[in-house]
């Protein structure tokens, strides 16, 4: 295997970017993605519902809890990008992975000024509002992609083949179920 290879599938930091074999970045994605695809849901909602000014209020928590969650998951982010060597595919793929997800985080930042600023009482969501969530999502998916390019062709922060392995050891293969020493015979 690859130095820089061996080098992208450790943590920076297993404390603060999750041990080896499993990072904290790919849970936490998870806030933002799931907080501004639902504002997106109560955006178009509050169109064909009743409630308008409650989805829009919603929507709005929504974006502002995605804000909070970006952050926080960028930061672990940063922790895996600073081991992928410099100069590869694995490298120039994960800065556009960043660069797509600030684009995105700064553009929702903007949108819940916008909104904040905005807001009227009993009335839907602004359809441009609607269109910029629009596009964040969408770009939210480009960048999903990339970061799976990342996981699943470049094994970064994936534990080794050897390492796992482990988990399809079966007792036919003469090995404790999810250990590496060989099972004693009798």
């Amino acid at each position: 295997m690859a130095v820089g290879m061996r080098r992208a599938k450790r943590p920076a930091s297993a404390l603060l970017a999750g041990p080896y074999g499993h990072p904290y970045h790919p849970m936490l994605v998870t806030i933002p993605i799931g907080a501004w695809v639902a504002s997106l849901v109560f955006d178009v909602a509050s169109h064909l519902a009743s409630r308008a000014p409650f989805l829009a209020t919603g929507s709005e928590w929504l974006i502002g809890v995605g804000i909070v969650g970006a952050v926080i998951a960028a930061i672990v982010g940063f922790l895996d990008l600073a081991v992928i060597p410099l100069g590869t595919a694995a490298s120039r793929t994960a800065n556009a992975h960043m660069l797509i997800n600030l684009t995105v985080t700064c553009a929702y930042a903007g949108n819940f000024l916008w909104r904040y600023r905005t807001s009227t009482v009993n009335a839907p969501v602004r359809p441009a509002m609607v269109v910029l969530s629009a596009a964040c999502v969408a770009a939210l998916f480009v960048s999903g992609y990339l970061g799976g390019k990342l996981v699943y062709r470049y094994g970064v922060r994936v534990a080794a083949e050897e390492t796992q392995a482990e988990g399809y050891l079966t007792d036919r293969d003469g090995m404790d179920v999810g250990h590496r020493a060989p099972r004693r015979q009798a």
